[in-house]
């Protein structure tokens, strides 16, 4: 049965996935005007982009729709699958073409900045806990401290965009955040029937139901496609990372 989420709350796990989405079309974009890209090739990247995006979107939530994410008794479990092809779109959009094209074409300071979206995200799964939706252990009243990654994500990309600042600095905050990413992972898959490491009370199951099943699939994947994009960038890059956009 689907948790009893309100319209608001639905609507918002709808709304972030698309926005998301939308902004790497832009990015891409953006990154190909910087390129001096011709106006054909970046359609053509925002049609591949968009198309991609689009077609992820159907599948997992085809996947959480027909309730084949909520069989927890086969083995291996579909869940467990479903967490493999999260990382390893991850990695594979990170190392990609379309990856190489987004850290040459942006600034540090927007691979940076784009983390921002995981404060506003934060409060929206906080307002899941208070509806009875999420367990407690998922948001910032448990053992989440992602909120603090969207916070200095917006902060360290101001920085950025003024002028240079310390590779250490930028090292040391990519760390932490994913850190902290990979911290409420662990709690979530710690939080499914698989482990019950919380209680039989405070399972994590509403992501395996339709929108919220974008939270794994769209959030968690650009999260971690931000964290291995500057990765990539300051492996790439010389000198102090930083300045006008």
């Amino acid at each position: 049965m689907a948790p009893p989420a309100s319209t608001f709350l639905t609507a918002g796990f709808v709304a972030f996935p698309l926005l998301l989405c939308a902004a790497l079309m832009l990015g891409s974009d953006w990154a190909g005007r910087r390129l001096a890209e011709s106006t054909r090739a970046r359609v053509h990247w925002a049609i591949g982009v968009g198309a991609g995006a689009a077609a992820w979107l159907a599948v997992t939530g085809w996947l959480a729709a027909a309730g084949i994410l909520r069989d927890w008794d086969r083995v291996p479990p579909p869940f467990g699958g479903f967490g493999v092809a999260v990382v390893a779109l991850a990695v594979f959009v990170s190392f990609s073409r379309l990856g190489t094209r987004l850290i040459r074409g942006l600034p540090v300071a927007a691979l940076v900045g784009s983390q921002v979206f995981r404060f506003p995200l934060e409060l929206l799964m906080h307002r899941a806990y208070t509806e009875g939706v999420m367990p407690v252990q998922m948001s910032y009243s448990g053992r989440n401290l992602d909120i603090l990654s969207g916070v200095s994500a917006g902060l360290l990309g101001l920085a950025l965009a003024r002028g240079p600042v310390p590779r250490w600095l930028v090292t040391a905050w990519n760390l932490g955040g994913l850190a902290l990413l990979v911290n409420i992972v662990t709690v979530a898959i710690l939080s499914t029937p698989l482990f019950r490491w919380f209680g039989d009370d405070n399972l994590n199951t509403w992501v395996t139901y339709p929108p919220f099943v974008w939270l794994p699939a769209v959030m968690v994947t650009a999260a971690l496609i931000g964290h291995l994009l500057v990765f990539r960038w300051l492996a790439s890059t010389g000198g102090l990372p930083g300045g006008p956009l």
